[in-house]
């Protein structure tokens, strides 16, 4: 029997691990059996149809949302208005005092934070409900389907209270999973919306190889080079930059401690999938202010400069997410705070003074890593876009899988949570999903 299947069944033999994984999995189940609900006022299968022709920058939404944009459910908005909510928030962090202030306060500064956080997540719903409703009531056509059966301010009001309650009710879900569950909340949303979508995806592959439209050799291709794009997600999220730190003896009482070398790490990729949110975002926005003006000058001049596929367009993709690599890790990452706190406990790097050296020194090597980071990112997030031009006849949904940010998400998510079931297993004595004789998922030192 393999350890990871032996792992398993350990997992179910520890009476507050099961309940955990158990009560975890009810909660994904109430989240996508929310997600057949459906928004009043909106033609969801005739959205869904325009959707899936028109693809792009919606697809990538939908992605998030696990098809719940596409069909116009009450979850259309997904998670996605808490996570940016989140992000701001802790940008804020840096920026304001009083919530730095606040940060350092222990557990009741954190819970005031998640507080202002919520408050943000409502704030952001408003906003981002009155731009989808008038997106929909701007996709009704004369002679067309009318995607809105009603519009007019009693739809704004609907899609308003739909949406935003909706993506409440999700952020409630994601928190109870953080507290009582097993993994991170909001990220287990997002993977299982994506997840989710997988059998579709092979549907579509499978309609495309019955109709010839795609040779088996295309298909073999794929799958290896999905593979391939799985090693190398799991090689950067996990790859750290140990750098070795000496920490002086002490003697306290009779007993002397310290004089032990440890290793600060540095991740590779520090921002996670922030900066694909934060790029995409932006690049939705001119999508969305044309498909709202009926001018067909402003629809041209956007189609024209922010096609998906444009050459111009996915240049500015990538320098967004380099530039957001950057400045995340930037905020998130304090050089001079490290040092100061290991020149307070006597720690040194070998070879650097402490102090102003050493922070110096950790700011050259993070701006190393991150650069391969960086780029690694704005090449994940451009696959699934080279893949469709090479084979035009695969859909944004299929070719996520194959490489993108998507693998991205689920491979992350998927390794925190393995990382946080193991770490109950070896607590109580069990081997975790590499047996007795291998290593701990842990990072991987580059």
């Amino acid at each position: 029997m393999s350890s990871a299947t032996e792992a398993f069944r350990n997992a179910f033999k520890i009476p507050e691990l099961k309940g955990r994984i158990l009560f975890t999995l009810a909660m994904l189940a109430v989240y996508r059996l929310g997600s057949h609900i459906p928004t009043p006022g909106v033609d969801g299968a005739a959205l869904a149809e325009m959707m899936k022709a028109g693809g792009g920058m919606f697809g990538f939404y939908d992605m998030f949302t696990g098809g719940n944009f596409a069909n116009a459910t009450i979850f259309a908005l997904g998670i996605m208005p808490y996570i940016s909510a989140s992000i701001i928030i802790q940008l804020l962090v840096v920026v304001i005092p009083a919530l730095e202030k606040l940060s350092k306060e222990g557990a009741e500064g954190q819970k005031k934070i998640t507080e202002y956080t919520r408050y943000g997540t409502i704030a952001l719903c408003l906003v981002q409900s009155i731009g989808v409703a008038t997106y929909l009531q701007s996709m009704n056509t004369a002679g067309g389907p009318q995607i809105v059966t009603n519009p007019g301010i009693g739809f704004y009001l609907i899609c308003i209270i739909a949406f935003t309650t909706g993506t409440a009710f999700i952020m409630w879900l994601g928190e109870q999973i953080s507290e009582y569950g097993i993994g991170n909340g909001m990220s287990l949303i997002i993977f299982a919306g994506i997840a989710a979508s997988l059998p579709r995806a092979m549907m579509d592959l499978g309609q495309l190889l019955s109709t010839r439209q795609i040779s088996w050799i295309a298909v073999l291709f794929l799958f290896a080079a999905m593979v391939l794009v799985v090693a190398g997600v799991i090689m950067i999220t996990t790859a750290q930059r140990r750098i070795p730190v000496q920490y002086p003896r002490q003697v306290k009482g009779r007993k002397m401690t310290g004089g032990a070398r440890t290793y600060l790490p540095l991740r590779v990729n520090q921002a996670g999938v922030i900066p694909i949110i934060f790029a995409s975002s932006l690049l939705m926005l001119p999508t969305m202010i044309a498909g709202a003006f009926s001018n067909p000058a402003v629809e041209n001049f956007f189609s024209t400069y922010f096609a998906y596929h444009s050459l111009a367009y996915n240049l500015v993709y990538a320098a967004l997410i380099i530039f957001f690599c950057f400045f995340y890790t930037a905020i998130t990452f304090n050089p001079i705070e490290m040092a100061e706190n290991m020149k307070k406990y006597g720690g040194v790097i070998m070879g650097v003074r402490p102090g102003k050296a050493t922070a110096e020194y950790l700011n050259k090597v993070m701006t190393r890593v991150t650069v391969v980071g960086a780029f690694f990112l704005a090449g994940i997030a451009l696959l699934p876009t080279l893949v469709q031009s090479q084979m035009p006849s695969l859909s944004y949904n299929v070719a996520s899988f194959m490489g993108g940010t998507s693998l991205l998400i689920l491979v992350g998510v998927a390794l925190d949570t393995v990382r946080q079931i193991e770490t109950h297993l070896t607590m109580r004595n069990y081997d975790g999903f590499l047996g007795s004789g291998g290593r701990r998922v842990r990072g991987r030192r580059l």
